[in-house]
């Protein structure tokens, strides 16, 4: 398994922009697709995003379409969650996860069972 670290979170007011990073250690980052995932006050996590090892395929959840950009950084052995006019719906503790795999534009699905390994989160509040 390789080991995740997330950072980047914060307090921020809604329309504001934040970017999460989250860098990967141990095995070798490049055979992994990523995902981001979120667990909201009260709430089970949810998928968010995700990439292919190549970085040229991506999924989204429907909640942060068009807001929210996952990217990477293989060189860096990171993976990055720009996100833009958050919303106070936003604010959850963000995970990243990751799934090995040996085929490039594979992107891990949206259940949580698809992924192998976990960061420990970061917390992101979004303040109306």
């Amino acid at each position: 398994q390789v080991q995740l670290v997330e950072s980047g979170g914060g307090l921020v007011l809604a329309g504001a922009s934040l970017r999460l990073s989250c860098a990967a250690s141990g095995r070798t980052f490049s055979k992994y697709a990523m995902g981001w995932f979120r667990r909201a006050p009260g709430m089970e996590r949810e998928f968010v995003a995700a990439i292919s090892w190549s970085g040229g395929s991506t999924l989204y959840a429907d909640s942060v379409k068009g807001r929210f950009t996952i990217s990477r950084d293989n060189a860096k052995d990171t993976v990055y969650l720009q996100m833009n006019s958050l919303k106070p719906e936003d604010t959850a503790v963000y995970y990243c996860a990751a799934k090995g795999t040996y085929h490039n534009e594979y992107v891990a699905g949206i259940s949580q069972d698809d992924y192998d390994s976990w960061g420990q989160g970061t917390q992101v509040t979004v303040s109306s």
